[in-house]
């Protein structure tokens, strides 16, 4: 019986690790479109399977749920070149596209400040200062603005739903405008 027993585990983990296969697809460096194939040193760097396999998945962009990774601690970004430099985060929120027919965009500071310090975006890309930013979908997808990082870094520009997040009620809209209004 103990040898059965021991077999229906064995059967029991392997079934286990099988459902858990992680299906994501990475296109090798030799096979990406920006590495070299024929350079020797290619070998020397790490693959993407290799390095973002054991992080939580996404069904977009490089597939990787990167707040949840920071939040599970599979992975600790450094805040700056500078050893002394500390993590400032912001938890605040800020709502935007008032007049827009599509929902509204609620922008979680404290998502980005876990990755960014703030003078990554402020003052170049944004100004701090409500109603002073005129964000753009047609900027953002030239690359400028939001579109600096999503699209190339962090989740792809086609999950419009992750931005335009938030229901367009009444009391939604009234925050949006209130935020937007200029100083």
């Amino acid at each position: 019986m103990p040898r059965r027993l021991a077999f229906f585990l064995l059967l029991l983990l392997l079934q286990t690790a099988w459902s858990q296969t992680d299906s994501r697809k990475w296109d090798g460096l030799a096979h990406d479109g920006v590495h070299d194939p024929r350079s020797p040193a290619l070998r020397r760097l790490q693959e993407p399977r290799e390095a973002l396999r054991h992080l939580p998945p996404d069904g977009a962009g490089n597939q990787v749920q990167w707040v949840e990774a920071i939040e599970r601690g599979a992975i600790v970004p450094r805040t700056s070149l500078d050893p002394e430099r500390s993590l400032r985060t912001l938890d605040t929120e800020v709502y935007m596209n008032a007049d827009g027919s599509v929902p509204i965009v609620r922008f979680p500071h404290r998502q980005h400040t876990l990755w960014l310090d703030c003078s990554n975006c402020h003052e170049k890309l944004f100004v701090s200062k409500s109603g002073a930013n005129r964000i753009s979908m047609l900027r953002i997808l030239q690359g400028e603005q939001c579109g600096l990082c999503h699209g190339a870094v962090s989740f792809p520009l086609t999950e419009c739903a992750r931005c335009h997040n938030t229901p367009r009620t009444p009391e939604n809209v009234a925050r949006a405008r209130k935020q937007n209004r200029a100083e």
